[in-house]
């Protein structure tokens, strides 16, 4: 595999996964960084949208958790989205089956918690193949240093670390387009 096929995302391979970004489970992060967090999945949601990249969502334990939170929900209405108990998101046999379906091979990942469900689904996904692009600003823990530990962890797996702003510029590829002038506006 060359160094472009691993590293360079392209908008006809590219799945977008949003982890458990749910109610209850944000009122016990920072303040700050979950409006950065919500910012840039929602950057996220708007760029898959407009470049027809498929989105899947996933919900732990709802009945404790709460739903998505309303300002992405909004964004996802027509993504399925997966209730789980298992950390893993691969551990909900719908959510593979999902992401088998598309026939995508890069997995875009956000939400939380990095040190949990991300994690485990991001060494889910390592395994069975995918190539996982972990949008490190579009990903948290309660504790920086949880989500440190993970996102190093994950690197070492071979996941891809990359920014919201990187993500969505590799799948533009090219300024000047329609597309751009509207994707772009939003990280102005």
């Amino acid at each position: 595999m060359s160094v472009k096929d691993r590293f360079f995302l392209d908008r006809d391979k590219a799945l977008l996964v949003v982890i458990d970004v749910q109610e209850k489970l944000c009122a016990a992060m920072d303040e700050k960084v979950l409006r950065k967090l919500t910012r840039n999945i929602g950057v996220l949601l708007e760029t898959a949208s407009e470049l027809k990249v498929p989105v899947l969502v996933t919900e732990q334990y709802v009945k404790g958790l709460g739903p998505t939170l309303p300002e992405l929900k909004e964004k996802t209405a027509s993504a399925p989205c997966f209730e789980k108990m298992t950390f893993s998101c691969c551990g909900s046999g719908e959510f593979i089956a999902a992401v088998k379906a598309t026939g995508r091979t890069q997995i875009i990942v956000s939400g939380m918690e990095t040190h949990v469900c991300v994690l485990q689904t991001v060494i889910e996904l390592r395994d069975a193949g995918y190539e996982v692009h972990l949008v490190k600003d579009a990903a948290m823990s309660r504790d920086k240093r949880n989500w440190q530990t993970a996102c190093e962890a994950m690197s070492l797996m071979g996941a891809v670390p990359t920014c919201t702003e990187s993500a969505m510029f590799q799948l533009l590829r090219v300024a000047g387009t329609d597309e751009f002038k509207k994707l772009s506006k939003l990280v102005r």
